[in-house]
């Protein structure tokens, strides 16, 4: 992707995840020490049971390398706004799912380049290896990723009203950013795109499948409530699209990495779709609490 493209696609992540700070205060940090159990499920199912998935499906599949560190990079990236309103409207606990959202948003700017890197020595040649800096990944991501919902909280606490106004324009935006985003993968890689389309879309509908289920039996075998296990369900199931976008375009440089993010992120929607309308027919309002 040129220069341009980057530009726009760091903005565009920073505006979603400034828009995701709006919403988030202190006390969804202090949940992990408050509420541990149901921190801790929903974070071992997304930061770890996630990639494994991930990995497993890729490989059970033998899809194109392309498409292997593609899913790689979006199971790197899980959570992100979206998911925090789709649980909203799923009746599930909004409280947990804001939670486990921020606490993944600085977990991941860790684990993304270890996860990636990982993917990029298993699925490519040597000859197409491209190694991100472990360092510089990091300061790159907390640049687009960690210092916007930083300033979005301090909006959000200084100035609440405001943020409530902006709320609903910058989700607005963010769906928009995203939606341009896809559609200029697509543009830029239509010569290909046929040829992965089928393996692309069969392998995100089983990892958007399987996590979603592994998610919320995973809380249910633990005795978490119907709320918290669909909280989790959704936290695994709903990835950060824009983010794994941007590690796949801006980062790493390749619009083909970018591929198996983008038919996730259109996957993912129908998929919430049912879980919502699921969500209002069994569950009853949700708990202000974990």
């Amino acid at each position: 992707m040129d220069s341009i493209s980057n530009l726009i696609l760091a903005i565009g992540l920073m505006l979603v995840m400034w828009g995701m700070g709006l919403s988030l205060v202190v006390d969804d940090f202090k949940r992990v020490v408050r509420y541990p159990k149901a921190m801790v499920i929903g974070l071992v199912s997304q930061l770890v049971l996630l990639p494994l998935i991930g990995y497993a499906l890729v490989l059970l599949m033998n899809v194109p390398a392309e498409i292997a560190v593609g899913v790689m990079i979006l199971a790197a990236c899980p959570g992100g706004a979206t998911s925090n309103l789709i649980t909203h409207l799923s009746r599930a606990d909004a409280a947990l799912s804001v939670s486990l959202t921020a606490v993944t948003s600085v977990i991941t700017v860790v684990t993304i380049p270890l996860i990636v890197n990982f993917a990029m020595e298993s699925f490519l040649d040597q000859s197409e290896m491209i190694r991100l800096d472990f360092l510089e990944t990091i300061v790159k991501i907390s640049m687009i990723v960690l210092i916007p919902v930083a300033l979005g909280m301090t909006v959000r606490h200084f100035w609440p009203h405001v943020a409530n106004k902006l709320g609903k324009t910058v989700r607005i935006a963010s769906a928009a950013i995203l939606i341009l985003i896809i559609v200029g993968v697509v543009i830029k890689e239509k010569d290909v795109l046929p040829g992965y389309f089928v393996d692309a879309g069969i392998v995100s509908l089983l990892l958007n499948i399987t996590t979603i289920l592994v998610g919320f039996f995973l809380g249910r075998v633990f005795s978490l409530s119907p709320q918290q296990s669909t909280s989790i369900s959704i936290e695994s199931g709903m990835q950060n699209g824009t983010l794994a976008l941007a590690v796949a375009g801006g980062l790493l440089n390749n619009a083909a990495f970018a591929i198996a993010p983008a038919v996730y992120s259109i996957i993912m929607f129908f998929t919430a779709g049912m879980i919502i309308y699921w969500g209002v027919n069994n569950l009853p309002a949700p708990k202000t609490e974990i």
